[in-house]
């Protein structure tokens, strides 16, 4: 049985999915989580109720915005004291800033973006993808403890019944001391939809948006299902979408339980980027498009007429 701690990122007053996904992997083993900053009781009762058994609260100067400065000092105190095996966190934007520098202050070893894992007593065996998802690779880590994994957002899927841990809360402060960069403030944009690597369903749109106002179906669409809208690169290259929007082997990497991609053709570097999607469904005009090998429903025809008719059968569908 190995002992893990679980970095936990809070979306509101409660905590962001990718954290209760890994919990629910994690039967079987000591699970700690670690959140730093604020925690609602609705994340108190997520975490206890997905298995964890102590849920460290970090508090203390400069943790107020994210730094990677500032947070991985504060939680290596809890790690040197907790005496981990392995600590494991979300593929996250933060995830990725984060945990890089966390490994090398421990000396340690790290996998990152891991798409699934299991313990064989305690140890950690682990699958990610290799050559843009072409291929997988099987992972363990060797070398001195405590170990490092990222997982990637929607990977794993959420336990159907996860078994509850005693969640008990203690705080922790945490002194970071003087730091070299401080973020004073966070812009966010004007979308409050989920980001695009954490989202659970993606409407994606290509080149044959034909322009930028033109995505507003898209939009619409992705209000009735509760999406976030992405774009091809094809799409952020001709100046529809914003370079955020990008999904793709240089834009985003997305594993969503439901991909719809509207007017996009399927070039290998778009594949790249959203082929572990659950469910991929693809709306083009040409039949032979690459992105229907992939797909697993295809709709021939005009994206136009198609994206309107889905939103009226989704909302008459949703209530």
């Amino acid at each position: 049985m190995a002992k893990v701690l679980v970095f936990t990122e809070t979306a509101g007053d409660n905590v962001k999915g990718v954290s209760l996904e890994i919990l629910g992997k994690l039967s079987g083993q000591t699970i700690d989580v670690a959140v730093i900053g604020d925690l609602g009781d609705a994340g108190k009762t997520a975490l206890a109720s997905h298995g964890a058994e102590n849920i460290h609260v970090i508090k203390g100067d400069n943790l107020d915005q994210y730094s990677p400065e500032g947070y991985s000092r504060a939680l290596k105190d809890v790690i040197s004291a907790g005496s981990y095996d392995y600590v494991i966190g979300g593929s996250t934007s933060i995830g990725k800033d984060l945990f890089p520098r966390l490994s090398g202050m421990f000396d340690a070893g790290m996998a990152s973006e891991v798409t699934n894992f299991l313990f064989e007593g305690d140890e950690f065996h682990g699958t990610r993808p290799l050559f843009a998802g072409k291929c997988y690779a099987k992972v363990k880590i060797t070398g001195p403890k405590p170990h490092f994994v990222t997982v990637r957002p929607n990977a794993l899927g959420m336990p159907e019944s996860p078994s509850a841990g005693a969640g008990n809360v203690a705080d922790a402060s945490a002194s970071v001391g003087d730091l070299k960069a401080v973020i004073k403030e966070v812009i966010k944009g004007a979308s409050e939809k989920v980001d695009l690597t954490e989202a659970n369903v993606i409407v994606s749109g290509g080149r044959a948006m034909k322009n930028a106002e033109n995505f507003a179906i898209l939009d619409e669409l992705a209000e009735v299902i509760g999406a976030t809208v992405g774009a091809s690169r094809a799409a952020v290259d001709s100046g529809y979408a914003p370079h955020s929007m990008q999904v793709g082997q240089t834009g985003k990497t997305v594993s969503p339980s439901l991909y719809i991609a509207c007017g996009i053709s399927g070039a290998i570097q778009h594949l790249a980027g959203m082929r572990t999607s659950k469910v991929i469904v693809a709306i083009n005009t040409d039949p032979d498009a690459p992105i229907f090998t992939k797909a697993d429903y295809g709709i021939v025809g005009d994206l136009f007429q198609i994206v309107p008719l889905l939103k009226e059968e989704f909302k008459a569908l949703l209530g």
